[in-house]
């Protein structure tokens, strides 16, 4: 009988271990994440902004994964039920939600949520942004924001604006300039913005602060009158009409936005993947044209720049809310 020393059957006992660890399957192996379709969680219906910009955004984003990202629209409490779903889901990289500026103003609306907007979350980058424009009913004698100011001062009911709900942001552009140029505005809300564009083209209400793709057609067919947009900057789509900060209020810069998120304690390899193909999606010229035809102007940046944003957007409409006295409906 062969005799071994202790350091030879040492060295016996781990090169058999290498060898049974080379003889390992290789799908023992952690598989390369995606390997499987991703699901893209969206607050909205079907047909909304948000849902068409996560669509676009999605194929898009599929092709550069190699695996499809599949639309789950997840509708309530302005966009709290597809958030707070979101945040309970694995941070395993196949839940994904187009975060969006509602979710920093329900931050400071709603007295309780089911989920923390800073801490459950995992950025990964913006997408788009979409101004506001103040429109009017033609009817009314008013076609710029001097003369805007000027009825609502001479008015002794003041001026009426619409919007898509209270806490919307359709409502708090209007509130914030109403803080700012000091005027007496009477807040109607909808449900919805299609019945609230309905009754101001009817005459019942006589502004309100839409969405630029939904009042855009309205405007074109000179059904509204525009009088200002939100952005810092004019919409290519409407050149001739002014920012509100060219209008006598520097600074005014309110838009919708739309961003991409994860759960919070989602892998940082999974982030940074998701945020340089978000970046491939969104400087190519066809997503590009498309999101222009939306009105929205791309927003490429970092998972770190898109934190503060949304840390300075929650602060921004804290205050808003509190001295709008706004509340969820």
């Amino acid at each position: 009988m062969t005799s071994y020393s202790a350091p030879r059957r040492r060295g016996l006992a781990f090169a058999a271990a290498l060898a049974c660890c080379a003889a390992l399957p290789l799908q023992a192996q952690p598989a390369a994440w995606p390997s499987k379709p991703v699901k893209l969680v969206v607050g909205y219906a079907a047909g909304g902004a948000t849902d068409l910009i996560a669509r676009l955004v999605a194929v898009k984003l599929g092709e550069q994964l190699g695996q499809p990202l599949l639309v789950d629209n997840r509708t309530g409490a302005n966009s709290n039920v597809g958030a707070e779903y979101v945040a309970r889901a694995p941070a395993d990289g196949y839940t994904l939600y187009v975060y969006t500026i509602a979710n920093t103003i329900n931050a400071s609306l709603y007295g309780r949520l089911g989920y923390d907007p800073v801490k459950d979350f995992e950025p990964v980058g913006l997408i788009a942004k979409i101004p506001n424009i103040l429109v009017v009913n033609p009817s009314l004698p008013v076609k710029s924001v001097a003369d805007y100011v000027r009825f609502a001062k001479e008015s002794k009911e003041g001026i009426t604006f619409a919007s898509s709900g209270s806490g919307s942001s359709i409502h708090l552009s209007g509130e914030m300039f109403k803080m700012q140029a000091r005027l007496n505005m009477l807040h109607v809300p909808y449900r919805g913005s299609a019945p609230a564009v309905t009754d101001l083209l009817g005459g019942q209400v006589q502004s309100m602060f839409d969405n630029t793709p939904s009042a855009l057609p309205h405007v074109q067919g000179g059904r509204l009158r525009a009088i200002a947009i939100t952005s810092a900057k004019r919409s290519p789509l409407l050149p001739d009409v002014p920012t509100l900060a060219e209008s006598g209020y520097p600074g005014f810069d309110v838009q919708s936005w739309f961003g991409l998120a994860a759960p919070a304690g989602t892998p940082r390899p999974v982030i940074d993947r998701l945020n340089a193909a978000l970046g491939k999606v969104l400087a190519a010229p066809e997503v590009r044209q498309r999101l222009q035809d939306l009105a929205a102007t791309p927003e490429p940046g970092t998972p770190e720049q898109m934190r503060s944003f949304a840390a300075a957007e929650i602060k921004r409409w804290r205050e808003v809310v509190k001295e709008s006295g706004a509340k969820a409906e």
